[in-house]
């Protein structure tokens, strides 16, 4: 794929962007900056590079942390030659070669968010600070990805991002050290639409409820504004606590409401338990407008249809990747059953997209390392930005310069009806072209023109 292949559509070379510091800055102090002689934080030494991996471990989206977990294990042994390389052996560009990073082995750290911002800010400055840790990745909730990525940039190291959704953090919130793979809410909203409308229909009345952070308020916001723009009506918006586990409370008004559609902007053990309060309910039997009742979950994943059984049967949303993609849509979406065979013959079961996503960055991570021939974060940025790749399951995807977001084609999924086993619960409805969800780096979804990537800071 050539530059020019992207660059046509105009959008994406328009803008730059970044975000706000956090309001309580972490001071960093003493050995952790990288002095005159290295210049940059936590340089290597000697013959091994320290990676920090901070994934929740509890908590709501404790599921999607242990998979991540293990994907990182598995990039780890594949970045320093073991195993059967997965898509390594599949991605376009060829400077990893099992020698691990510039030569020098990989090893690494973790540590639990919680599902917190505060916890999670708290680990990845110990692994910075204690560790060394030269680069920080992990997370699955977007609240926990814009604080870590703030501290990060403060820190002077790179952050790529794990699962994190909320157009937030490569839009009003982005940084220069800060890099995602995983798509956003716009991306959802954009590539559902059209599928809703085709579904069920253009004179629909929604009702939404939405997880009481910036995820589920950019998720909301991107899903209201593609679903209006096409007809759809919102009735109620109702924010629930990332905390909660029974939502009886907010599901019980939501037939009395006028509504005839119901849109859950959970994610991970919330939506579970709210999709299954909402079954419980009698909404999937209901009528409504003289229409049947529909629940929409613009976000979720195998993990969490596993979690939600039978009541995911022919539920709509989207994903970043799914495992069946290179067979189910094409060859067009090589390095899938790679990554799949590794995964699965190390772990005995098929990869999540929270494992594919976070598998992806540290492999993008080490090649621009060995790129640019430095770790200095600077340089880093500098060969990820802009980065255009194939081979890595999603088809080919842009590093845009303008707001370190990665542009790819997105799956549209429905809870299969009549599943083969326990991990084949979804099934891919459509892949929308990368075209139809792209934006421009100043929408104002993503905080329009004040919106400022800043300066890479290398930490010195």
């Amino acid at each position: 794929m050539t530059k020019s292949n992207f660059t046509r559509r105009g959008v994406l070379k328009a803008g730059a962007a970044a975000g706000a510091a956090l309001a309580t800055p972490t001071i960093f102090t003493g050995a952790v900056w990288a002095g005159a002689h290295t210049g940059f934080t936590n340089a290597p030494q000697g013959d091994t590079v320290t990676l920090g991996f901070n994934v929740p471990q509890s908590g709501p989206y404790a599921d999607e942390g242990a998979d991540q977990l293990r994907a990182y294990q598995l990039a780890v042994e594949h970045l320093n030659g073991e195993g059967d390389g997965g898509m390594i052996n599949t991605f376009t560009s060829k400077t990893l070669d099992g020698t691990g990073i510039m030569g020098k082995k990989v090893q690494f750290v973790t540590g639990d968010t919680q599902t917190k911002s505060d916890a999670a800010r708290a680990s990845a400055r110990s692994m910075i600070e204690k560790d060394g840790a030269i680069m920080i990745t992990g997370g699955s909730s977007s609240g926990v990805a814009v604080a870590v990525q703030a501290l990060c940039q403060e820190a002077g190291v790179i952050f790529m991002a794990g699962l994190t959704h909320s157009n937030d953090t490569t839009g009003k919130d982005r940084k220069a050290n800060g890099f995602r793979h995983f798509f956003n809410s716009y991306m959802s909203g954009a590539a559902l639409a059209p599928v809703l409308a085709k579904a069920y229909g253009t004179d629909r009345k929604a009702y939404h409820l939405t997880a009481d952070y910036n995820w589920g308020y950019t998720t909301e916001q991107a899903v209201r504004e593609s679903t209006e723009a096409m007809g759809w009506e919102t009735v109620n918006s109702v924010l629930t606590p990332l905390t909660q586990t029974d939502f009886s409370s907010y599901i019980a008004p939501v037939l009395n409401s006028g509504a005839d559609v119901l849109v859950l902007n959970h994610y991970g053990g919330n939506m579970v338990n709210s999709l299954t309060n909402a079954v419980q309910f009698g909404l999937r039997a209901a009528e409504a407008n003289g229409k049947n009742f529909e629940i929409v979950v613009p976000l979720y994943s195998e993990l969490m249809a596993r979690g939600a059984g039978a009541n995911i049967k022919g539920i709509l949303g989207s994903q970043n990747w799914d495992w069946k993609l290179e067979n189910q849509a094409g060859a067009k979406y090589y390095g899938t059953n790679a990554f799949v065979q590794s995964f699965g013959t190390k772990f005995g079961f098929p990869p999540s997209q929270a494992a594919h996503t976070v598998y992806v960055q540290t492999l993008l991570y080490a090649d621009a390392v060995n790129r640019a021939g430095s770790f200095n974060p600077c340089a880093v940025a500098e060969a990820l930005a802009g980065f255009e790749f194939d081979g890595m399951g999603n088809g080919p995807t842009l590093y845009r310069a303008d707001d370190h977001q990665c542009f790819k084609d997105v799956v549209v999924v429905r809870g299969k009806e009549n599943p083969e086993n326990e991990f084949d619960l979804v099934e891919i409805v459509e892949v929308t072209p990368v075209e139809q969800v792209t934006y421009a780096p100043d929408h104002p979804q993503m905080g329009g023109a004040e919106a400022s990537l800043g300066a890479c800071n290398p930490g010195a």
